[in-house]
């Protein structure tokens, strides 16, 4: 009699799941996770289906299943999600499923937590310090050896030897939960009409239940988290888990602590930052439904939840949700997909909601609630112009004397500023004033970045550092290098010089040390512990500094013209969100656009707050050019080390497409960032009609393309969102 054969995926970049056959003694079933053998090694894979038909002469060449680990099955909506998942983004199935077995397997056994409690016999040395131990463990109380230490203000050794001496005794406690249960009881938020019309709403949608998208679309400050907490409430009451996806989960230490004054305690987390442990910890707790709610990054969109019932989508429009390697793919979309496959809501939360989001909700297609007002009666701040045409900064500065005016009369209120300038390092460029030579990366076709801090030029691409030679490399001038433009860390030197008695912080990703230094030093602004802070983007994710009034964009054209079809929405967004974060809590908020371009309708909209006039007009441009959200787009970048041999092949890839009369190739062209690592790159840009399938017509165009050989390698990502 034939033995019983099932097809395994295994997590490796392949799109094929193999075929095993199935022990007599093992029961299986698909989504069970299981040990196989795979080459000479042995890897773990998922039952993915039967195979009802297996070929009868590959019989005796099949492998046997080694094991079935004990470890909760993948349940049907999450394998059909992977096949969606890899389908439409060109991606192997196998590293789709990677990124939902992170369950740390091998990683041995935990170390065990050992607790302490009062046996009864007296020691035969009393001393003040063991005292001071029975006293605190009378009440027959566990407490981990190191607990009852602290508890007692002993030292570790005093709890040892009452140990050996057998007045306490010792036993192992369960391992900490991951997350305690939130009570979703636990705090009654006051809201104000529009706020309890939506959170009424979103309530009304957890409990019909099934596949529903809702925009949750309010100014900046208007207690949108607040509002989907209720929706979380509810699904706590209904024994079903939540999922809230954050762009930058490290950031958001104020963001937890709001969860805990609402719900009592935190909510498990799910980011790059979490220990191998915890992520083995965590991602067990989530498939057994411990776990009651998950506020992660984007990879949270891949665990194993065991009753998924909401998942909300925080600041939808940020660029952080598109991940940019690997299996290239947009959080947010993927959060409607996983919605829609597992029939449960979905909540998108913003203040600039991205384009393709707008549309949708204009259209019908997903229910937008509407918070036209920040909590409290706070008014939206001021914006004003600050034209650089006719007020320009003293020679060497960056800071027009109006706003410098304006941050003095804030901090004599004992108000805070922020300047915000979305630029690394100290200065973008470095020449030398005596031959024109520009330091450029040996390894990319990109300028050194000066960061004065580490005393390094820098590339922001790919790594590359070098010292600041003392003299020039071209001519041999000392000391001849002048920095041409602004980064923060030169906005801090000028800043510190007007305003010297300020205490200054500055917030750039690249100073990051620890993201526990980061989330302290976010506190310490919140606590109004800094007067001035200078930050890149890393400013503009939904902070809230009380104190803070007044925001100051230095260069409010960074973006515009870079050819980005999203240059405008990019930065409209930005700068919204930065001036956003002025007078949340007390006083007036004012925020200042230094521009050359006071007429363009990015700076037009946000100085006259018409946001509703911004989305019109971009919509209109979009659907006139057949771009997203009105059509599709698709990019393929070629790389190799050798210059020819990357055209060449280009070229024929270009050659290789089918032909269809609603689809347009562009290319190849020279990548605006044509070498990057030592590895030149050209693109090739596909454009197609909204509805099209496109991820059908470059699988098809894939099969009959020459393939990339040696150094050569292709990237295709399905709805770019970066074109460098």
């Amino acid at each position: 009699m034939a033995k019983r054969v099932v097809d395994v995926l295994v997590p490796v970049a392949l799109d094929r799941a193999y075929s095993y056959r199935v022990p007599e003694a093992l029961e299986l079933a698909p989504g069970d996770i299981v040990g196989v053998p795979l080459g000479a090694r042995e890897a773990t894979g998922v039952v993915w289906a039967e195979n009802v038909k297996p070929n009868p002469r590959l019989d005796n060449r099949l492998k046997d299943v080694e094991e079935k680990l004990e470890l909760p099955p993948l349940k049907d909506e999450l394998r059909a999600f992977v096949d969606w998942v890899a389908n439409y983004t060109l991606s192997s199935r196998g590293m789709v499923l990677r990124m939902c077995l992170r369950m740390g397997e091998h990683l041995g056994d935990a170390r065990e937590r050992v607790g302490v409690r009062l046996a009864g016999a007296a020691p035969a040395r009393m001393t003040t310090a063991r005292e001071r131990v029975l006293r605190l463990m009378a009440d027959g109380m566990v407490r981990g050896k190191s607990d009852a230490a602290r508890e007692a203000g002993v030292s570790l050794g005093v709890i040892e030897g009452l140990i050996d001496e057998g007045t306490l005794e010792t036993l192992v406690l369960p391992p900490e939960p991951v997350a305690e249960k939130p009570d979703p009881d636990f705090a009654i938020t006051d809201f104000t009409p529009d706020q309890s019309a939506a959170a009424a709403e979103l309530k009304a949608t957890v409990a019909k239940g099934g596949y529903a998208v809702t925009l949750l679309d309010g100014v900046t400050g208007s207690g949108k988290t607040e509002v989907y907490f209720e929706a979380v409430a509810d699904t706590i009451r209904r024994g079903r888990q939540s999922l809230i996806l954050m762009p930058e989960i490290a950031l958001t230490a104020q963001f937890l602590d709001r969860f805990a004054a609402r719900f009592g305690v935190r909510p498990a987390e799910w980011h790059s930052e979490l220990s191998p442990r915890k992520r083995a910890r965590t991602w067990r707790a989530v498939a057994d439904g411990e776990v009651s709610v998950v506020v992660g990054a984007r990879s949270a969109l891949f665990l194993p939840y065991a009753d998924l019932g909401l998942i909300v989508v925080d600041e939808e429009h940020d660029q952080a949700y598109k991940q940019e390697d690997g299996v290239r793919y947009h959080a947010r979309d993927m959060a409607v997909v996983r919605g829609h496959v597992a029939h449960i809501p979905v909540v998108l939360s913003s203040a600039t909601p991205s384009l393709e989001t707008e549309v949708n909700a204009r259209r019908g297609r997903y229910k937008r609630l509407h918070l036209p007002e920040r909590f409290g009666g706070q008014s939206m701040p001021s914006v004003e112009a600050i034209d650089l045409r006719r007020e320009r900064p003293p020679p060497g500065r960056f800071i027009a004397p109006s706003l410098a005016g304006a941050v003095q009369t804030a901090l004599e209120r004992g108000e805070q500023a922020l300047f915000f300038l979305n630029r690394r390092g100290y200065a973008p460029l470095t020449l030398c004033r005596a031959c024109g030579f520009r330091f450029s990366c040996p390894n990319c076709d990109a300028w050194l970045v000066d960061h004065r801090f580490r005393r390094q030029l820098v590339c922001h691409h790919c790594g590359f550092a070098m010292p600041h030679p003392a003299a020039c490399p071209n001519c041999q001038a000392m000391n001849s290098f002048a920095a041409i433009g602004p980064g923060v860390e030169r906005l801090e030197e000028e800043v510190r010089e007007l305003f010297p008695q300020a205490r200054v912080l500055v917030l750039s990703s690249d100073l990051v040390v620890t993201v526990d230094r980061l989330r302290a030093e976010l506190d310490d602004v919140a606590a109004g512990r800094f007067d001035i802070v200078i930050g890149t983007q890393l400013v503009a994710k939904g902070h809230h500094f009380p104190k803070l009034n007044l925001v100051g964009i230095v260069d409010a054209d960074l973006g515009l013209n870079n050819g980005d079809p999203r240059a405008a929405e990019r930065t409209f967004q930005l700068l919204h969100q930065v001036v956003g974060r002025a007078g949340r809590d007390a006083g007036i908020g004012h925020g200042y656009l230094q521009t050359h371009q006071p007429e363009h309708p990015v700076m037009r909209a946000l100085i006259a707050q018409d946001r509703e006039a911004f989305y019109s007009a971009e919509i209109v441009a979009r659907e006139q050019a057949g771009y997203p959200p009105f059509g599709r787009l698709a990019s393929l970048v070629i790389s190799g080390e050798d210059k020819h041999d990357t055209q060449s092949f280009a070229r024929a890839l270009a050659r290789a497409a089918p032909a269809d009369d609603g689809v347009r190739v562009l290319g190849p062209a020279d990548a605006p960032l044509s070498l990057v690592r030592g590895r030149h790159r050209l693109r090739l840009l596909v454009k197609a009609p909204r509805a099209f399938d496109l991820s059908a017509y470059l699988r098809d165009w894939l099969a009959a393309a020459p393939k990339p050989k040696g150094s050569l390698k292709l990237d295709i990502d399905v709805d770019p969102q970066s074109f460098l």
